[in-house]
Parts: structure tokens; sequence; C-alpha cells
């Protein structure tokens, strides 16, 4: 429990801070305001129902009337009350669901948590991050703001509410048991604790195991809706190799996790509901049932046990806050767990157990990048080939070789300052750098955002972008382009993604280039013709190149051999 409320305070206290805090925090106390004074017409509808049953009782249609005209006036009141604060909740739930999530897109995005926490990087990687961000923190704010307004306004009604019960119910009840006789003042107020605690013990014990039940449905529903999202990123593979069966059996597999689950949660909730659905049914009722012995014995009118009544009830049903939000809070608790961890492991992502981690990394004070004693290891500490020390020198063009697996991409993630598992110095000028992936990664909202990624692509005139593409040899491509720079990137070959990601370089004009295998889809005619291109655009740039042949066009100044170099490419060199 202790565990559970330190995550609610520290995410609560994540989504009402930041700029404008105060305006959030208005928002609830006006809200938590609204709150108490509906309760104080509710006490007005407890006080009209004596009134409006005596009348009854003693036949007084006058008073039964105007009482009638009194009742319509609180329920407008009532509802009047409950839409304004219906609708500022909505307001300060979206302030507060805003603040949530950019601190958890922060998180995630700063100190580059979402490349070191993937799975074979860290050993606390984060199951589906898009989930904990887009759902848990909508899901965890709505549970917030519903949980601690009704759990204030509950405390707070409480004590009005049991006030007017020990007020009213100012009567003994007297019992003999085994010839011992009983007085009991007030009976109907430890009686409605009585009741409340022991139903709440009930709920607790028969509905524990819900909470890890609602952790593992969130997360094997986020495992399902990634692998469709897998199946849009990848259709002309999965097409091309005819991959329906096993597409549709892994999409079984990860449904079948949902089935399972979900058979286990709705039977647990039927099992806890053989409780609690006769207690929400009979809470309205048992009050009434209590009150007899009073009216029975005169204590009471007819007006006065319905009052006994609807106080009774209402502290019951206050009492209650727990039976009633029990699977609420369940899931309030999972979320809390699941957004907790994810801004705990961001904070400082662990590397895996037993791999070296000595790598240093530093500025290079002459402008130039130094390697020193470099070698690299993988996760699970295998230890790759050591790099040759080198100095690279501004402006010198160079082919990275190497049989495969030797670590050549390794290096250039090394150089960037990504990868953390080995030992050794970099020292890297403070130069703007541009790297290209083997698979350069397109984005949805189209040429322009993927061609000038990562400026905004607004801040690229149109013109400037269509000479690039021209160049590039994607002029095909130029009639689909609107007045805004966008276009459809449907239906890209690799070859002209790997063309596309080169115009990051020509817009961006950097200093330091890392290609890694950035032309390997291009035939050796379109390979040269862009890095003639690139040579001639970055005359002065240092660029590094991972390639399974020599980039002759490229006119490569030196050759950098990652391991043990074969004959062929000494020779080549």
């Amino acid at each position: 429990m202790r565990r559970t409320l330190g995550r609610i305070g520290r995410l609560t206290l994540l989504a009402a801070s930041g700029p404008q805090a105060w305006v959030g925090l208005f928002m609830f106390g006006t809200v938590l305001t609204l709150q108490f004074v509906d309760l104080w017409v509710d006490i007005q509808m407890i006080a009209w129902t004596k009134r409006f049953y005596d009348a009854l009782e003693q036949v007084d249609a006058t008073t039964a009337i105007r009482e009638l005209g009194v009742f319509f006036c609180i329920v407008a009141a009532s509802v009047g009350l409950y839409l304004i604060s219906d609708y500022l909740r909505k307001r300060l739930w979206l302030r507060w669901r805003t603040e949530l999530t950019q601190k958890a897109l922060n998180a995630w995005l700063g100190g580059q948590a979402y490349w070191h926490l993937r799975p074979g990087l860290s050993p606390e990687a984060i199951d589906n991050p898009d989930q904990r961000i887009a759902e848990d923190c909508k899901i965890y704010v709505e549970l917030l703001l519903q949980e601690t307004l009704d759990l204030i306004g509950r405390a707070v009604g409480l004590v009005t509410y049991v006030v007017i019960l020990w007020n009213i119910s100012d009567f003994l009840l007297e019992f003999t048991v085994l010839g011992i006789g009983f007085s009991i003042p007030h009976y109907m107020v430890w009686l409605a604790f009585l009741y409340v605690l022991l139903s709440s013990i009930i709920t607790h014990l028969m509905g524990r195991p819900l909470k890890s039940l609602f952790f593992r449905q969130e997360r094997h529903e986020a495992d399902f809706r990634h692998a469709l999202v897998q199946i849009r990123d990848n259709a002309t593979e999965i097409a091309q190799a005819g991959g329906e069966t096993a597409e549709r059996r892994r999409l079984t597999t990860r449904y079948e996790g949902i089935r399972q689950n979900w058979f286990r949660l709705i039977g647990q909730e039927f099992f806890l509901g053989l409780f609690t659905r006769p207690y929400y049914q009979t809470i309205l009722r048992i009050p009434l049932f209590f009150a007899l012995p009073a009216f029975f014995a005169g204590a009471v009118t007819f007006g006065g046990l319905m009052q006994l009544s609807s106080a009774f009830g209402r502290v019951t049903q206050t009492l209650s806050w727990f039976i009633f939000s029990y699977k609420d809070l369940a899931n309030f608790a999972a979320v809390a767990h699941r957004l907790d961890d994810l801004f705990a492991q961001t904070r400082n992502p662990e590397p895996m157990a037993g791999a070296p981690c000595a790598i240093n990394h530093g500025p290079s004070d002459d402008g130039a990048l130094h390697i020193q004693g470099l070698r690299l290891a993988t996760p699970y500490g295998r230890w790759l080939s050591a790099v040759p020390d080198r100095v690279v020198t501004p402006g010198e063009r160079i082919w990275i070789s190497g049989d495969s697996g030797q670590g050549k991409t390794t290096l250039l993630s090394a150089i960037t300052g990504l990868w953390q598992y080995g030992e050794g110095r970099i020292g890297r000028p403070d130069v703007k750098m541009v790297a290209l992936p083997q698979r350069p990664h397109l984005f949805p909202e189209g040429l322009a955002a993927t061609a000038s990624y990562p400026r905004d692509p607004a801040d690229i005139p149109t013109d400037r972008l269509r000479s690039i593409l021209e160049r590039l040899g994607l002029d095909h491509r130029l009639p689909m382009l609107d007045a805004a720079g966008e276009a459809s990137l449907e239906g890209l070959s690799l070859g002209e993604r790997q063309r596309l990601a080169f115009a990051r370089i020509l817009l961006h004009q950097p200093d330091l280039v890392l290609l890694d295998e950035a032309t390997s889809s291009l035939d050796a005619t379109s390979e040269a013709h862009l890095l003639s291109l690139l040579r001639k655009e970055l005359p002065n740039a240092t660029i590094l190149c991972v390639a399974h042949r020599m980039p002759t066009a490229l006119e490569p100044t030196d050759t950098w051999y990652i391991g043990q170099a074969t004959q062929t490419e000494r020779k080549s060199a």
C-alpha cells in the first residue's frame, strides 16, 4: 500500500506542477467547493424528506404540494452544480493529462532513453512505451480526479451525515442475550460503521487479484496493437514473402493472451460481484430495515423513519467508497505502477549486468576525431574486434571495412555517443553531424518531413527541396509534391528511400557524415552518382563510410580495417 501511494504521489505532483500550475489547482479547488455546495443541497434533501413524509402521514395536502415545489428547486440546484462541476473537471482533466503526457514524452525522449531501454540493450527494457504514454497518462488523470474528488467529498460529507444521524437517532436499542441486558445509545451510527467495515474487508479479500489482472490485460492489449502496427509498417515484405499465415499465427498468439487473461479477469470480477452486487442492490433498503425497531417502539414518526433511513443510507454510501470504487482503484494502482516504472527507468537507464561500460566519451580540442584503445562489446559481454587507434582529421573520407560481425555499425553508434558497451576513449569534435542507416526511417507526415528530418519541414523552402530531389534522381516524385512540400511516400523502394535520406545531408550541410551501408540498395551507377554529389556538395566534410565494397566514387583518402582484413580488401585499397 505504501509503495502504491508513493507512486500516486509522484505522478500526481508531475501532473499538477509545471507552468501556471496555479490554474489547475484553482480549478481543482473550485470543483471541490462545488461538491461541498452540492453536499449542502443534499442535506436540504434529507430535511425535505422528513417534512414531505410527515405531511403525507398527516394527510396535509397543502404542505405536501408546497414541498413538491421545494423538491424541484433542490433538484434544479443539484443539476446546475453537477453540470458546472463536470465541465470544469473535464477542463482540468485535459490540463493535467497534457502536463503528464509532456513530461512522459520528455522522459522517454530525453537522454535517448527510447534507445537505451530497448529489449536486449537494458535489463529493464520497457514494454509498450507508446501505450504507457498515450493511454496510461489519460487513464491515470481520469481516475485521479474521479477518486480524489470523490474521496475528499465523501470524507467531508461523512462528518456532516454522521452528525445528522447522531442527532436524529437519540434513542436506545435494548435487547437481552443469555439473560444479560444490553442498551446501545445511537445504535444506528455504530451499526453503519460496523456494517461497512465488514463489507469492505470482504470486498478486499475477494477482489485482491484484480490489480495484477488489470496490469497484464493492458500489456496484452498493447502487444496485440503493436503487432498490427508492425504489419502496416512491413506490408511489402510480408506480402512478397506470402507471410499472411505466419502473421495470422503471430496475431492469434497475441490475441490468445488477451482472451485468456480476460477470462481470468471476468471470472474474478464475477466472484467479487457475488458480494458487491447484492450490496449495491440492498444498501438503500437495509437502512430502513435497521431503523424499523425504533419505529415499532414509537421512538420516531413515519417521516422520522424515512429521514433516519435516508441519513443512515448517506453514511453507509459515503463509507462504502472503497467498495464502490474497488475495481477502479485496482485499475488505478495498475496504471500508476506502469507509469511510475516508465519515469523511474528513464531517469538512469541501467546497462546490462556484467557488460563492460568503460568507454570515455569526450570533446576533441583540435577538431579531429580521436579513437584510442577502443574495444567494443555486445550488451551480453562478448568482446568484438579491437578498433585500431585512429585520428580522423577534418575533411578526410574514410572507408570502414571488415567482415560482417566485426563491429563496424557498432563503431558508428559509439562515435555518435549511443553505444556504451566497451572500453577506450572517443574524442569527437563539436560539429554538426548526420548519420544515415542502411534502412532509413520514413515519416507518415510525408516526403518533406522525411527529407528535412529532424528540422521542421516548414523551414525548408519548397523550391530548394525540389531542386535537391531532382539532383538525387527523385524527380518522378515532384508532380506529387503539393504547395506545402508534402507528398505520399507510398510505393518508395528501399533504393529510393536511401536516395531520399541523402537529401538530409544536402539540406543540413553537416561537418561529419556517418554512412552505414547507406547505398547498399543502389546499383553501382546510382551509388557513384550520390557519392560524387556528396563529395562535391560537402568538400570539407569528414565522411566515414561503412560498405562491403570500396566506395570509389567517394574517393576515400584511406581505409580503416576493423578485424582481420582480407588480401582482396588490402589490394583494392
